[in-house]
């Protein structure tokens, strides 16, 4: 997956989230392998999915960058989609550029089917159709938004994050614009995804995000009907 990005002409920070020694030699090894392309951010503690896109985000801002992608290192995205995203970025700088997964058959039905009743959930949420997938992990964020909203709420640092960051930016008014992208299931892919852990965890997100919902049912409603 570094491979794959470097090989679009782009730096490169990888966050290495608490990992194990043996691990974080092999992120060492490729940081060293392309010193002046590749950062290291580091979390000595396991923060989770989250933590570590928010890690990235702020040293990507740091490093005067206004747009970030992120792609998952699981392998289930494919680099040759990124110069697509980044097209999309360009075109449009204050949205939000989120997959929209075109999956094969290799992606386990129950994935599928959370996943389906989450958009219907995060429709609910926003009272839009806009956000097409919020679980896909290959996006380009616009840093500013994202970073203010992480400073004005405690935003999920687990596998909740995903989700809540999407329909947060949907409230603030950023735009969401979705990009169909291929997503396949590796035989040998490694999901740090913890069923009883993040399900509970996103289960309490959806409760929380619906009584945001209607503390702005009357500014979302207004947009929804407002003209073009």
């Amino acid at each position: 997956m570094v491979a794959g990005v470097l090989a679009h002409d782009l730096p490169c920070i990888l966050v290495d989230d608490g990992s194990t020694p043996d691990c974080a030699r092999v992120v060492d090894g490729l940081a060293d392998a392309a010193p002046t392309r590749v950062t290291i951010v580091r979390h000595p503690i396991n923060q989770g999915k989250g933590g570590a896109v928010l890690s990235g985000l702020a040293r990507a801002s740091a490093l005067g960058y206004s747009h970030a992608l992120q792609i998952d290192a699981d392998g289930q995205h494919d680099p040759a989609q990124i110069p697509m995203f980044v097209a999309a970025a360009r075109a449009q700088p204050e949205a939000m550029i989120t997959g929209q997964p075109v999956f094969d058959a290799s992606v386990p039905k129950s994935r599928l089917y959370s996943r389906r009743l989450t958009h219907v959930l995060v429709w609910i949420h926003t009272l839009s159709l806009e956000i097409r997938d919020s679980m896909c992990g290959f996006r380009v964020y616009p840093i500013a938004p994202v970073l203010m909203i992480a400073r004005s709420v405690q935003l999920g640092r687990r596998m909740d994050f995903d989700i809540e960051v999407l329909v947060r930016l949907h409230w603030a008014g950023v735009r969401i614009v979705s990009l169909p992208t291929p997503v396949r299931y590796p035989l040998d892919g490694i999901s740090h995804f913890r069923l009883w852990r993040d399900n509970a965890l996103i289960s309490r997100l959806h409760a929380m995000l619906f009584l945001g919902m209607l503390a702005r049912f009357p500014r979302l409603v207004a947009r929804r009907w407002s003209p073009a």
